[in-house]
């Protein structure tokens, strides 16, 4: 776990973020390392859990390399480059289940080999 990664997760745990899953992408993507999937229980709750993610690792000298999503906020999508942190109302992360889509990916790609 690098500094970054730990920052993420201190801050998530603060901040109340629910269900946080952390998936190791890094042998099926190039676009990063981690992706930190984590539920807010409104669309208040996810637009705090991001805004305040975003300002305390700012703080600590890691400013993200974009922000999507924030004008729905039912899913909030922080690129930090090497770590990916997918902030969702538990309904939508419900339908897009990118844990089982990652796990499929890793799955069918050892079954590949």
């Amino acid at each position: 776990m690098n500094e970054l990664e730990y920052l993420i997760l201190i801050e998530l745990d603060n901040i109340k973020a629910q269900a946080v899953k952390v998936l190791d992408v890094r042998k099926l993507t190039d676009i990063a390392d981690k992706m930190i999937v984590v539920s807010g229980t409104s669309t208040r709750h996810v637009t705090a859990i991001a805004e305040k993610l975003i300002e305390q690792l700012k703080k600590k000298g890691f400013q993200p390399n974009t922000v999507e999503g924030k004008e729905s906020a039912e899913w909030i999508l922080i690129d930090y480059v090497d770590i990916v942190v997918h902030v969702m109302l538990p309904e939508t992360r419900k339908l897009y289940n990118l844990e089982q889509l990652w796990t499929a990916t890793q799955t069918a790609r050892k079954d590949e080999n």
